[in-house]
């Protein structure tokens, strides 16, 4: 897992951060071939991350036992504990990506809040008129869904479409995690690619709708930002970028783990695995009283 992290920061993220942020950079939105907008990290975070989550639950295989036994949350409290957390923590994510304490940095905090909160409403709502009610864990799922769809767009866009995005993204990853993890059979325990992949691939492209010039003229004062605005042409840069970060996760991920795999192995044996992770490879237990 150390050296797959090692050479997944080197071969995916730092290529597509140096895409989206560098100077000169292929998808720079100040000067770029393809400029995409993305405040906080949208492609180069979240869609890279999913994507190369599906692809390594797909290498990798599903657990023993899955999907035939039941593998629910160890502890509903602690997940919604955890969410809480990092809904705190995205503020300084996303407002900080403003590098400042000013405007701009005031709605990208607003617009992500707002995102997230939707997100939850969004999920919920979906989780609630399918299953006959709504759930904790739902409603944490599609909060987080919120805070990644927002991501990108958390500088460009007015609280209002930050809400847009959050209903749509919510819905949205519901309905990836929920049946589209079943249609195709992965088993991706923590829904990487469902809310991250899918919500990051939502939200850079809801970037190019709903961004504002007023909010932040990226292209220069007094041209339109996006689609709503009249720059029709910014969906496809939109897409352009979602599709380099798509192939680009693909590829860097499958040759890294076949690298790792042929060479110190990426699975642990069926034996260490029913035993339990904490036991067969560190020693220890996290639950006594499991056993």
């Amino acid at each position: 897992m150390l050296v797959f992290m090692v050479l997944w920061t080197i071969v995916v993220y730092s290529p597509m951060a140096h895409m989206v942020w560098g100077v000169g950079g292929l998808l720079n939105a100040a000067g770029g071939r393809f400029p995409c907008m993305d405040f906080a990290g949208g492609t180069v975070v979240h869609v890279t991350s999913g994507v190369s989550a599906l692809i390594t639950a797909l290498y990798l295989g599903e657990r023993i036992g899955y999907p035939k036994e039941a593998m629910q949350p160890h502890s509903v409290v602690l997940s919604f504990i955890g969410a809480c957390l990092l809904w705190v923590g995205w503020f300084g994510f996303n407002a900080g990506s403003a590098l400042a304490a000013g405007t701009l940095a005031t709605s990208a905090f607003v617009a992500t809040h707002f995102g997230a909160a939707a997100a939850a409403i969004g999920w919920s709502a979906v989780e609630w008129w399918r299953n006959g009610k709504p759930s904790a864990l739902g409603a944490i799922s599609g909060a987080v869904a919120g805070l990644v769809a927002i991501t990108p767009a958390s500088g460009f866009v007015s609280p209002m479409a930050a809400i847009a995005i959050g209903l749509v993204a919510g819905a949205c990853c519901f309905f990836m995690v929920v049946k589209v993890k079943i249609w195709f059979g992965y088993d991706d325990s923590l829904d990487a690619f469902g809310v991250h992949g899918a919500g990051g691939t939502i939200g850079a492209l809801l970037t190019g709708v709903f961004a504002r010039s007023a909010i932040n003229p990226i292209f220069g004062a007094g041209k339109a930002t996006g689609v709503l605005e009249g720059n029709t042409h910014q969906i496809l840069n939109q897409a352009m970028g979602v599709g380099i970060a798509w192939g680009l996760a693909i590829v860097g991920t499958l040759v890294i783990l076949v690298l790792v795999d042929k060479t110190i192995g990426l699975r642990v044996s069926e034996a260490e695995e029913v035993e339990g992770l904490d036991l067969s490879q560190h020693g220890e237990e996290g639950y006594e009283w499991a056993h």
